[in-house]
């Protein structure tokens, strides 16, 4: 009712000085009066560099990934060039550019050659296929954590159940190998298991309720408390009132203008993620502070401290959070960091990151720098193996440059999963502009 009342004394106002014929004065001023929420309506000055940078090698070895996980599934673990053709979408590879030039860039990773009908062939090379051997060994090796991490959303949930296809979403990110969903989740009937709705739908499902689990990973870190403790054996989850670290970017003066606001919000006692919360009244403080504290735990599991945020929307329903969670993620500046580089947005827990860089790195992670640093990796030209040498094929650079600044130009990565084909259109050189932390943290 406000809103609207000052949109008609605006108009009344251009009336009076005869300019209510002119929509771009009147929608300039009304525009000027309001603060936008959406992450392309940030400034520049307010990114933080060093993450977006992060975002960016993230998004390359997602397509490199992925291309060897296609290639895993082959028989002999060669597929031909064209029938590569079909995931163009997934590595964001629009034509006219061709596939084989894409691969040919990370020669250390894979290998083309030709049949004797011309055919293009890719495979992996020897060094690809060792990687590829040291994460089937880190996946086996870290498995019972990532029992642990499934275990902990599923307690979390509200019906201690998640579809299965939902969790897919987040395959990589808690290490979980391809086949999870036919062998994997059937190997630890103590802890959960699949089971089928009326629809015929597949839900994952909590069997054993551990209490030492329902120990939020910010309450390990301030109080010290480890899942081995005696002392936590029984433990019940009940309310918090833990501080959650926050990280705000250099040139990021604004912080000290709102310290009080910013020190309320921390101080406010809230509900831990594994207690139940089906009476949290919706749009209540105690509600949003929960919903901060979800996202920071689910964010802690990952092995990169990010996320997708279209995946974190799929779960406002089990989880008990706010429709409106890129806004809350956007108020929250300082916990958390999104990126809006490409066509999917990335949510990073800020206080895991010291510049670019991961501060603690899992095996996982480690795995992938080795990946990385193989990716656009030349060494000396290699000819394609073939009877007849194969034409067209341009020596280009895959980053086009080797500096920094130059590789924030790749294109965005817009899959995650072979059978994810969902997207969120967003401009591709939309701006970013992080709000005062005071309207940020005035109504939470």
């Amino acid at each position: 009712m406000a809103a609207k009342l000052i949109k008609m004394k605006t108009l009344s106002f251009f009336k009076a000085n005869n300019n209510a014929n002119n929509p771009i004065s009147y929608f300039s001023l009304i525009r000027s009066m309001t603060t936008s929420k959406r992450v392309q309506d940030r400034s520049e000055k307010k990114r933080i560099h060093d993450l977006e940078i992060a975002t960016e090698k993230w998004k390359i070895i997602s397509k490199v990934l992925f291309l060897i996980e296609t290639m895993k599934q082959e028989p002999e673990q060669i597929i031909s060039v064209r029938s590569l053709d079909q995931y163009r979408r997934q590595i964001n590879l629009p034509k006219p550019h061709k596939i084989s030039d894409f691969l040919r860039k990370s020669p250390k990773l894979f290998e083309l050659y030709k049949d004797q009908k011309g055919v293009l062939w890719c495979g992996l090379t020897r060094e690809a296929e060792e990687l590829v051997e040291e994460e089937e060994r880190i996946l086996e090796v870290t498995s019972e954590k990532a029992v642990e991490y499934v275990c902990r959303l599923l307690m979390m949930s509200v019906d201690k159940r998640i579809k299965l296809e939902k969790i897919a979403h987040f395959r990589r990110d808690l290490g979980l190998p391809y086949d999870f969903r036919k062998n994997w989740v059937f190997k630890y009937p103590e802890n959960f298991r699949v089971v089928k709705d009326e629809d015929e739908v597949e839900f994952l499902e909590l069997v054993t309720w551990n209490p030492s689990w329902a120990i939020t990973e910010l309450e390990k870190k301030v109080l010290g408390l480890s899942t081995l403790d005696d002392s936590v054996k029984d433990h019940v989850p009940g309310l918090l009132s833990l501080a959650f670290p926050m990280k705000f970017p250099p040139n990021y003066k604004k912080v000290y203008r709102y310290g009080g606001q910013i020190d309320n919000f921390q101080k406010r006692v809230y509900l831990s993620p594994y207690a139940d919360a089906s009476e949290l009244t919706a749009g209540s403080q105690e509600f949003y502070k929960r919903a901060v504290a979800v996202m920071h735990e689910m964010l802690s599991f990952m092995n990169e401290k990010r996320l997708v945020t279209d995946h974190l929307t799929h779960f406002r329903r089990e989880f008990v959070m706010p429709q409106k969670l890129m806004r809350l993620l956007l108020k929250h500046f300082g916990i958390f960091y999104v990126s809006e580089r490409g066509k999917r947005f990335s949510v990073f827990l800020t206080e895991a990151y010291e510049g670019s860089e991961l501060i603690e790195k899992c095996h996982m992670a480690i795995w992938k720098e080795k990946v990385l640093r193989l990716v656009g990796c030349r060494g000396r030209k290699k000819k394609v193996e073939t009877f007849d040498d194969l034409p067209d094929m341009e020596d280009r650079d895959l980053f086009e440059s080797d500096s920094e600044e130059d590789i924030l130009s790749i294109a965005p990565v817009q899959e995650e999963t072979l059978n994810a084909h969902d997207d969120v259109s967003c401009s591709e050189h939309s701006e970013m502009e992080i709000g005062d932390v005071c309207s940020a943290y005035k109504d939470t």
